[in-house]
This record gives structure tokens, sequence and C-alpha cells, in this order.
């Protein structure tokens, strides 16, 4: 289960009148296993330092081994909440460095798979965030509609969260038949209990209490640290990919890129709140207008890009994700690199807590919103 309460304080050494404690790491077969090194005076945080390594699996160079069509498939395991984003990174890469052109109906399908994709993240990490701070209720209420999402990919992945659905060129197969009957129902469920997250966590003055203020990025320090997504976007700079460099069909779908300007805790709350509106948005202009036609462009079943350096990005869940590849025209990729929004949005944490207290720390932590596989790869 993903929470930010995978960290916990396990040791401390007193260093010349400062505290020192650890925060982390559990067992190392744990996902997610971040190490915190915190000094504090009193309960005051004056330095915070992340040790990473413990779930590091190489898999930028486990990639050059792989042929253009598996490598897709593993960073549906850096970051496991936003897979579809993910895949589609990589496909567009391949697909720019073989200049192939995929079939209008495949473009309005990945767009729909990657913001129901966006929305079930959110959910999640609502859910977890509402329970780290104390409120249990919200948990449940989050999986509600979550789960009708994953069923959704269910049925047409045949999987729940790791899907290897996108492939060079389109998708791997046509939407189940029950589809579209679906994501309404899904969307109809949505727009009628939005209102309990309101009432429950949004509104909630303790909730507010614990949030306003609290870890606070101001815009150009945002920008410094090289945070994207809703991190960023809570302090108000503008970075959404979907917006600045339209791909797929998102240059065709009416949407707001969510801003907001506090930079605190609360401010990024609420980008992924209205971000899940904005996902609604989208899918229900798209969702009675799936073109007909081929799901997948003919490609060569072995591909050979040519010689050359690409890159390619999206807007994940959690922010910006890149592939940059080195092709020397062989089958495999001579070079990857990726990437990954958590690790630069990680990298801000000490300065957005320095001088608040230890209790604030969860809910700075936890407006980061970090998929620890995606940092560590």
């Amino acid at each position: 289960m993903y929470s930010q309460t995978e960290v916990i304080c396990d040791t401390t050494t007193d260093t010349g009148g400062e505290l020192v404690i650890n925060v982390g790491p559990q067992h190392p077969a744990t996902h997610g296993v971040l190490h915190l090194v915190i000094t504090l005076e009193g309960e005051t945080i004056r330095k915070i330092e992340p040790h990473l390594g413990y779930i590091h699996r190489s898999i930028e160079k486990m990639c050059e081994s792989l042929s253009y069509r598996q490598f897709i498939y593993v960073t549906s395991r850096m970051d496991y909440l936003s897979s579809h984003i993910n895949n589609l990174c990589c496909a567009h890469n391949t697909e720019k460095s073989l200049q192939i052109e995929v079939p209008q109906r495949a473009k309005v399908i990945r767009v729909l798979m990657s913001e129901l994709t966006r929305i079930a993240s959110h959910e999640l990490w609502l859910g977890a965030m509402a329970m780290d701070l104390g409120a249990f209720t919200p948990f449940f209420y989050a999986f509600r509609e979550r789960e009708m999402i994953t069923e959704i990919m269910e049925d047409t992945c045949g999987a729940r969260l790791t899907m290897n659905y996108i492939v060079p060129g389109g998708v791997m197969y046509d939407l189940h038949p029950d589809f579209v009957t679906k994501v309404k129902a899904f969307v109809k469920q949505f727009k009628t209990k939005v209102t309990e997250y309101e009432d429950l966590v949004t509104n909630n003055v303790i909730f507010q209490n614990r949030m306003k203020g609290v870890g606070v990025l101001s815009k150009e320090d945002a920008i410094s640290y090289g945070c994207t997504g809703p991190v960023a976007r809570g302090s108000g700079v503008h970075c959404d990919i979907r917006k600045i460099y339209p791909y797929e069909v998102y240059d065709a779908v009416e949407f707001d890129e969510v801003l907001e300007t506090a930079g605190d805790s609360f401010a990024r709350y609420m980008v992924r709140v209205r971000e899940m509106n904005q996902s609604v948005r989208i899918i229900e202009q798209l969702i009675d207008n799936i073109p007909d036609g081929d799901f997948q462009a003919k490609t060569k079943a072995v591909l050979k890009p040519p010689k050359g350096e690409f890159y390619t990005r999206v807007e994940t869940a959690r922010g910006e994700f890149g592939v940059y590849i080195v092709s020397e025209g062989g089958t495999t990729p001579y070079r990857i690199k990726f990437r990954s929004p958590g690790f630069s949005n990680l990298s801000a944490l000490g300065h957005m807590a320095k001088g608040s207290k230890i209790g604030d720390l969860m809910a700075t932590m936890g407006t980061l919103d970090l998929v620890i596989p995606d940092i560590d790869r």
C-alpha cells in the first residue's frame, strides 16, 4: 500500500545540542523505501538529508539491452501510478525517431487512458494524504471512485496497476466493448461524490490548519529546484506540458492549467483536487467522440531508429517525465536517460521544511506525492 507513512522514525542520536533522527528505512524489500536524516533543534527542523538508492534497479542500464518495444514497459515499474503516461512518453520517442504516424483513434484512446490514470493517481494520493494527517474515512471514499477506474483498466488492458497497453504506433488492442459505458458511469459518480471530498477534507478546519502556511515553496525556488507538476503549479509556475507542448489530442480539447499562488501544502492539495475535475472535463469531451479506424499503425516487427539523439516529454500525475535516447541505428538503444519528476521535487524538501516543526513534515512531504521507485530507478 502506498502511503507517506512508509517512512517511520526509528533511531535517534544526540550531537552537540542538536538531535539527529533517522526517518526510515524499513526492510529494503519494501517498495518506496526512503531514508531521511533530520537534524532537529528542539522540535524545529534545521536540516533534512534524503538518502536514496534502497530500491535502485539499474533500469536505465537494463533498457540498453532491451528492444525499442520492450524497454517501454520497464517504466511501468518506476512511477507505477502513472504507468500509462510513462509508457506513452517512451512510445512517443520511438515514433518520433522513426516518424511513425499514429492513427487518430489511438491518440484519443491514449489521452482517455492518461486522464483516467491521472485521476486514479490523485485519488490514491488524496486518500493516503488525509489518512497520514489523521483522517481515515476519506481513504475509503477516494478508493471507491478509484476502484471504478482500475476495473475499467483491467477490462481493456488486463491489469489494474502496471498496464502494458501502449505500443509504438498506437495501442496494443482495441477498447473493451463496455469501456464507454463504464467511463460514463464513473464520470457520473465522480461528479456527484466530489462534494464529499470537500466536506470531509477540503473544508475541514483541522485539515486546513495542518496545511495552510506549511511547507511554503516560492515560485522562484520551485523553478530553481526544477520542480514540475502540481508541486510547481502550487507555487504559480506555468509548467503543464499538455499546454506548453501539446501532444496527442490535447490541443483539440478545452481544459485549464490549474495554478495556485500560495505555494504551501494546501495550495498543492488544491491543485490536485482541481486537476481531477479538469481530467473529467477532458474525458467528457472525448468519450462520445472516439473516432473509428485503426487503433495501431502498421510497423515493422523489429524497430531500428536512425542514428541520433531523441527527447520527448509528457505530463504525468507528478510532473514532467522525459525520455532521452541515443541511438546508434541498432535494435536496442545505445543510451537511455529518464527525467523523473519525483527526483527534482524531492530535492526541494529540505528547503521547504527548514525552520518548520517536525509535526509539519508529514504535510510537507505528503504534498510532494513521492513515488520512490520513480526516483531511485
